[in-house]
């Protein structure tokens, strides 16, 4: 098993390399060339979903990006500082008042990233939160000489 570790700080600039990052090797690893747009647009949403989290709580720790290479899948767990409370049952006056914009945003995140992958987990607590996407592989090519 191959990872590679990628931490950056929380700013905005630095996603688009994150992703550059896991488009390589995720292609290394084997990952299908036409589902490569989708790992980037992922990687992307979640390093965005983690810097915002990061600026938002004032966390100065790095945005942490962990691309796992192991047999017969690839997979990209991006990890935040940021403590999450636990999900409470909202009324339906909360719901239709005024809804916090963070948490719309993020929720959209979350919707745009199970869209591009069909293996995602989401964890959050007190200390942090990640969220694991996970792709199938297919081995090289064996060549003879």
């Amino acid at each position: 098993m191959a990872t590679v570790e990628l931490r950056f700080s929380a700013l905005p600039e630095h996603v688009r390399t994150a992703r550059l990052v896991a488009a390589a090797v995720a292609r290394r690893a084997g990952v299908d060339e036409a589902v490569l747009d989708e790992v980037r647009l992922a990687v992307g949403e979640a390093c965005t979903r983690a810097v915002g989290l990061h600026q938002h709580g004032g966390i100065a720790a790095p945005v942490k990006v962990l691309l796992i290479e192991e047999e017969k899948q690839f997979s990209i767990e991006v990890g935040d500082e940021a403590p999450h409370a636990p999900v409470q049952a909202r009324s339906a006056d909360e719901v239709l008042g005024d809804p916090d914009a963070e948490t719309e945003e993020d929720e959209m995140g979350l919707a745009v990233i199970s869209g591009l992958v069909d293996d995602v987990e989401v964890s959050a607590g007190e200390n942090g939160g990640s969220i694991r996407m996970r792709w199938p592989t297919t081995p090289p090519a064996a060549t003879f000489t």
